[in-house]
């Protein structure tokens, strides 16, 4: 007998919330192994410059690609919020204006990196074959650069549709994409980074533009691609209450940036390349808390928007326990994982092995804190408070992460720009705590 398909209305125990979210968690973390596989294919196919120079432009192309994310988390709240207050019709309206708008601004943003990407990386301290190498897989991303905000966006959007598997499925797709590409394009056809930068454009065409399709037809979702009115009101709510995602996307990228620019200093190239290493097990570990996130987001948004005070609270309560175990277990994975993939990535050059895994050990203890603060950014976004989610963010990502970086390295070195990550992250998730504690009153949850 077929399970009946979970709707937002529903009362959620553990088993329906995850039955919910694991299409949105498996979604996400194949989403983060695009740049995995690049990276993997680059470092043992292509060379170590190459891959320190695709590690060193990848956080300027997230930055580029973060306004999905912002019409995503933030639409997608504004939109299930109304149909939980029953105004459908409208719901579908601010559905198709959201699409059409991140489309266009993917043109527009892609068009602007071209221009510019050369300056911006020989600003941050690339130079000689790195730079041009840098220049050579930024171009070619670009490309697919409306396609990868579409992704973005629509990882969302199939949440409030009620059609997370269906995201999971067209996720699955654009990453088997990629990965067969870049077996093809760099391991059987010696295309370099051109190459790998050519699978990964094939495979955020799939994952942006095959949704189109789906919600351009008829469907049984409450979504539909259709007619849209310029409702400067609802863009401005869902800009507004997306940009923590926006922010913690913009400010990840710029910290990478600063990370890089410290472990230059510090390392040279070899920190550059470990460093990518890293950033590759934390892409694909936050995605974990990241698409848990996602998935609750669009039900807590409708229960908020009806009214459910107890709903709201029971999912509150059960999200932080899930949170909370994912958390243990990945700092456990992370520690018995650190040679394995060490060795896998650049088991090739033992100096650049030592380096990554002395940093591994080191940097894994931030999964314990992560969660806590990614969580409860979406929490308070799917609320419709965006200044208060994406104050979280700021202090998250940019604040406590800068100012640990610039300082750590001066006491511990080299340890101390991997222990910044742990510090940065742990007074995030006890700042989240005391937001949450002190909001539950205004929210009921």
């Amino acid at each position: 007998m077929l399970k009946k398909q979970i709707q937002l209305s529903d009362h959620f125990s553990y088993q329906k919330l995850i039955r919910f979210t694991l299409p949105l968690i498996v979604m996400m973390i194949f989403t983060s192994v695009y740049g995995v596989i690049d990276g993997f294919f680059v470092s043992n196919f292509v060379g170590k410059t190459p891959f320190a120079a695709l590690n060193f432009i990848m956080p300027f192309l997230m930055i580029l690609g973060a306004v999905g994310f912002m019409f995503g988390t933030g639409g997608s709240a504004l939109i299930a919020k109304t149909m939980g207050e029953g105004r459908t019709e409208e719901a579908n309206r601010m559905f198709s204006l959201f699409i059409y708008v991140a489309a266009a601004c993917g043109f527009v943003i892609a068009a602007l990196g071209m221009l510019f990407i050369r300056p911006i990386a020989s600003a941050l301290g690339a130079e000689g074959e790195m730079l041009a190498q840098c220049v050579i897989y930024g171009r070619v991303c670009l490309l697919s650069l409306p396609a990868l905000m579409l992704q973005y966006e629509f990882q969302s959007f199939f949440a409030a549709a009620e059609k997370p598997k269906m995201g999971l499925a067209v996720t699955i797709a654009a990453g088997v994409t990629n990965i067969i590409l870049d077996a093809l394009f760099v391991a059987v056809i010696p295309g370099g980074i051109v190459g790998a930068a050519a699978a990964t454009v094939c495979g955020q065409l799939v994952g942006g533009i095959t949704p189109l399709f789906y919600f351009a037809r008829e469907n049984d979702s409450p979504l539909r691609l259709g007619k849209a009115f310029m409702d400067k009101t609802a863009l401005w709510k869902a800009c507004a209450n997306g940009s923590s995602e926006l922010m913690t996307n913009i400010s990840m990228s710029v910290v990478s940036m600063l990370y890089n620019i410290q472990l230059i200093k510090y390392a040279g190239e070899n920190g550059v390349a470990a460093y990518g290493v890293l950033m590759y097990v934390n892409f694909v570990f936050l995605s974990a808390f990241i698409g848990y996130s996602v998935g609750t987001g669009p039900v807590i948004s409708y229960h908020y928007g009806a009214a459910n005070h107890n709903e709201l609270k029971s999912l509150r309560k059960k999200s932080q326990t899930v949170i909370l175990a994912f958390s243990v277990s990945m700092i456990v994975l992370a520690q018995v994982l650190a040679k394995p993939l060490s060795v896998l990535f650049v088991g090739y050059d033992q100096a650049l092995l030592r380096l990554t895994l002395r940093g591994f050990y080191i940097f894994s203890f931030s999964f314990l804190f992560a969660g806590a603060a990614i969580f409860g950014s979406a929490f308070f976004t799917a609320l419709n408070n965006g200044f208060l989610s994406a104050l979280i963010s700021f202090l998250r990502t940019l604040l406590f992460q800068v100012s640990a970086v610039l300082l750590f390295p001066l006491l511990w070195g080299i340890d101390g720009i991997w222990a910044s990550v742990v510090a940065a992250e742990c007074m995030a998730a006890a700042v989240t705590i005391l937001f949450l504690f002190k909001m539950r009153g205004r929210y009921h949850y």
